[in-house]
């Protein structure tokens, strides 16, 4: 069982790490919409890659254990759609292999961190 300051530690990584992440898919959407005028898939990723830092956000300020665990369950959810858009610009020619390689590896670290916060924030609820 992982003490408290491994969990405050690995919060405030995923707050930075997915702030960070919603600057890249900022960016990349402009990228998407000026150079590539794509606008369709470009704002789907881009509601859903800003929505994990934000969901991140409001669970560190929670109002109870509960609320936490279902902000960091929805920021999960949130990164498994960006995923999917991901894959999706890649396989359609909108993202090439270097692009796609370098968010994408972002995102599955993304995806991991958050898989173990809910994870081990229900171990400790049951």
């Amino acid at each position: 069982m992982q003490n408290w300051g491994e969990t405050v530690k690995r919060e405030n990584t995923i707050v930075d790490k997915s702030k960070g992440f919603a600057v890249r898919i900022v960016k990349l959407y402009q990228y998407l919409c000026a150079e590539k005028r794509e606008f369709v898939l470009s704002k789907q990723l881009l509601r859903s890659g800003t929505s994990i830092g934000a969901n991140v956000k409001e669970a560190i300020r929670g109002q109870s254990k509960a609320d936490f665990i279902s902000k960091m369950s929805i920021a999960l959810k949130e990164a498994s759609e960006t995923e999917y858009w991901l894959e999706l610009l890649h396989e359609t020619d909108f993202l090439d292999r270097k692009q796609f390689e370098s968010i994408y590896a972002d995102n599955q670290e993304l995806l991991k961190i958050l898989t173990s916060i809910v994870k081990a924030s229900n171990e400790r609820r049951a």
